[in-house]
């Protein structure tokens, strides 16, 4: 299909606000966007009000936001646009603020789907923080800052957030208010930044009307999970097409060109992918690294080459993903041919944890955990002895990538499981695998999870020093070996709501995971995290 959607009709001075453009004529309506993205393409304009967000600004605001990366000497730079009128410029420019003057650096077009446009300067030097402006036609007008690379930094932050339910359609002025105040040095969103299955445009602008002013003057990873490209739940086997309600084959339920609309709105700005081969129907690919400060982040696709189960295991629940029965065995959902991450990225995984020069430490930023870190889901009463949505499954293929991670000397952050984890995973036995931060969901009303082992006896090795009961060495539901250090149940006061921050001391070769609640104001004296955190440990440098 074509990528530009424009009308065959004159319209007036795209000057005029959304109430005066009319009838002025039917526009062409392409499948699939009749039933997908229905309030930013075709006639926008001229639908009721959009439930998510007003797309019909004023036209010195149609630049919504910009979000960047700089890694290896390029920087890539997003510019989101709110849907634009037939006759507007499709045209944005870069300006960059160069010994006194703004100097034009960069064009890009922007794409009728998704609105969004990638601007690209190679040849990049990261010694300095550089002010930056996007323009489109003569008024709109967005301004940020690119950092520069804090290599002789100490401690490195990263904060991470995960799924932004549309259930609070509000803005997020607690999260902006403490990631300013801590100021980190890169922000990871690990997915489900939209919930409006079909609508992800107008979704993913009110994410960035949300927390824009988080990633204005610093470097974001977005990558997108399954609620941002239409579906509960995502088995994506290499691309193909998902044939059963819930999508548990395996595939993509929605048409390509709008999964590829949202990758490319997520995901554009970060550094080229590694192996740029698509997969299935055209989809691509995102799997990268990105170094900052002397850190050297990889960033996987954990659902995109994953099997799906119907069809390939016993079915021993109410879905072809959920296990109830107790008397189960795992090692018959375990079988040859079952794929993980597969074989691309563990190729990637071995060469990136192989590269050590200028790296002082290193981290593995992905969807969800390697591990069945929770027990009860969605209510209290629902309890799962196996969830094959979760990187506990397929065991194998989880026991594969914690060795790569492992002997990378990484860590690992997550998102997705609405439940905040700290969990170092055992491979052969216990505690010799990687540490895991799985963090709490930002809106977390649809569908909560609980760490709760059906028995009252605490794990063995339990850290008497925890306010915790529950930690110590377990054995998952997919008899995958971690040990709990730390989570984060939802109750009546935070409802397990929040965000993780990671502290990457380089000088001391140490790590700390903290874990702040959304009501929490970080700045006053008596600020407290989730009971448990914060926790710190060693890491050795390869």
């Amino acid at each position: 299909m074509p990528t530009v959607l424009l009308l065959s009709v004159v319209l007036p001075a795209i000057c005029l606000p959304a109430q005066d453009l009319q009838d002025y004529g039917t526009p062409p309506l392409t499948a699939p966007f009749t039933k997908l993205d229905t309030l930013c393409v075709n006639d926008w304009w001229a639908r009721g009000p959009s439930p998510i967000v007003e797309t019909r600004v004023p036209r010195e605001q149609v630049i919504a936001f910009g979000i960047y990366t700089v890694h290896a000497g390029s920087l890539k730079l997003t510019a989101q646009l709110y849907p634009l009128y037939p006759r507007e410029t499709r045209t944005v420019r870069l300006e960059l603020l160069r010994d006194g003057e703004w100097k034009e650096e960069a064009r890009a077009e922007v794409h009728d789907l998704g609105w969004s446009a990638l601007l690209r300067v190679d040849g990049w030097s990261a010694d300095q923080d550089v002010p930056y402006r996007l323009r489109h036609g003569e008024e709109a007008l967005y301004q940020g800052s690119i950092r520069r690379d804090p290599t002789d930094s100490n401690e490195i932050t990263v904060a991470a957030l995960s799924c932004n339910s549309s259930r609070d359609r509000g803005l997020r002025p607690r999260y902006v208010r403490n990631i300013l105040w801590h100021d980190p040095d890169l922000v990871f969103f690990a997915g489900d930044q939209s919930y409006d299955h079909r609508e992800h445009t107008a979704a993913w602008l009110k994410f960035g009307l949300q927390f824009k002013e988080v990633f204005r003057d610093r470097p974001c990873i977005t990558i997108p999970d399954d609620h941002d490209i239409g579906q509960a739940n995502l088995w994506g086997e290499s691309g193909k097409v998902a044939k059963l309600r819930g999508s548990a084959d395996g595939g993509y339920n929605h048409h390509p060109d709008y999964v590829r609309m949202v990758e490319r709105c997520q995901t554009a700005h970060l550094p080229d992918p590694v192996d740029p081969r698509p997969v299935g129907q055209g989809i691509g690919v995102y799997f990268t690294n990105l170094r900052l400060g002397g850190i050297d982040f990889a960033i996987l696709e954990d659902r995109k080459f994953k099997s799906g189960p119907a069809g390939k295991i016993p079915k021993q629940g109410p879905r072809p993903d959920h296990i109830t029965d107790p008397d189960y065995d795992p090692a018959s959902i375990d079988l040859e041919g079952l794929v993980l991450l597969g074989e691309r990225q563990h190729a990637f995984l071995r060469s990136w944890g192989q590269a050590r020069e200028g790296v002082r430490m290193k981290v593995v930023l992905s969807q969800t955990g390697f591990c069945g870190g929770a027990h009860l889901h969605g209510s209290r009463d629902n309890r799962l002895f196996a969830d094959l949505d979760s990187n506990g499954w397929p065991q194998s293929g989880r026991n594969e990538a914690l060795r790569l991670i492992q002997a990378a000397g990484a860590i690992h952050i997550g998102g997705d499981q609405h439940l905040a984890t700290v969990i170092q995973h055992g491979i052969d036995k216990h505690r010799d695998g990687p540490w895991a931060f799985i963090v709490p969901a930002c809106v977390n009303t649809i569908y909560g999870r609980w760490w709760s082992p059906d028995n009252d006896a605490p794990g063995e090795a339990r850290d008497p020093a925890s306010a915790l009961p529950f930690t110590g060495d377990y054995w998952d539901g997919f008899r995958n070996r971690i040990t709990m250090h730390a989570y984060a149940n939802p109750d009546a006061e935070t409802n397990g709501e929040g965000y993780g921050l990671i502290r990457l001391d380089k000088r001391a070769g140490e790590v700390t995971f903290e874990c702040w609640p959304r009501i929490v104001d970080v700045s006053a004296p008596d600020a407290a995290q989730f009971p448990g955190w914060p926790i710190s440990f060693p890491i050795r440098n390869r």
